[in-house]
């Protein structure tokens, strides 16, 4: 995203995120760009009877809050760390001057945006599906396709059933009973609960 020598040119902190805790929460004032150097970190919404809506499962170099930081509202989700992670914090002020001073990382900030737009589109697109197999079945391939949450070394799915679940409106067991299925169809593989990721199956459904 930002490159590190950038950030810290413009005072960014370093701040250290235990598992399971808020970076910021839905409806906070957007006064922060984060940008992970390690760890994990998800965005999501609660609902009000307590269900979690899912929307990115984020990396290191990847950034946080950046929507709620151009449009200058609130943050619209909450990011919080799924694995002990270390993130760059810088104020929005110190951000805006990025932009102004390197005009090559507000595009490259542009593309950033555009693609979790595209992909939002069509996960709406997925989630509208009626079948649940065909619906986990081309989210698999979706984040094949746009190289999101697979290991690109052993294939394996960097999601949880739950997070699937979060992602897809489904219920978990429902996801646990799909996936069952696809094993059986030979489009995935379970091995010590693990999802792995058949891509030629997967490429010519």
């Amino acid at each position: 995203m930002i490159p590190v020598e950038i950030l810290i040119s413009k005072g960014a902190l370093v701040r250290e995120i235990g598992v399971g805790d808020s970076i910021f929460k839905e409806g906070a004032t957007a006064n922060f760009y984060y940008q992970i150097i390690k760890g994990r970190v998800r965005t999501c919404n609660f609902l009000d009877d307590g269900r979690e809506v899912l929307h990115q499962v984020l990396g290191p170099h990847e950034g946080l809050g950046l929507a709620s930081i151009l449009d200058r509202e609130t943050y619209i989700a909450t990011a919080i760390a799924d694995a002990k992670s270390t993130v760059y914090k810088i104020s929005v002020q110190a951000f805006y001057e990025i932009l102004t001073e390197y005009p090559y990382v507000g595009l490259g900030i542009s593309k950033v945006l555009a693609k979790e737009i595209r992909f939002k589109v069509l996960l709406m697109n997925i989630i509208s599906l009626r079948s649940p197999e065909a619906a986990v079945t081309k989210l698999i391939q979706l984040l094949h396709d746009e190289g999101r949450l697979i290991c690109p070394e052993c294939n394996k799915l960097l999601l949880t059933r739950q997070q699937l679940a979060n992602m897809t409106g489904l219920r978990v067991e429902t996801i646990i009973r799909t996936m069952k299925q696809m094993e059986r169809e030979q489009k995935i593989s379970i091995m010590n609960g693990k999802v792995f990721v058949k891509q030629l199956k997967l490429a010519h459904e």
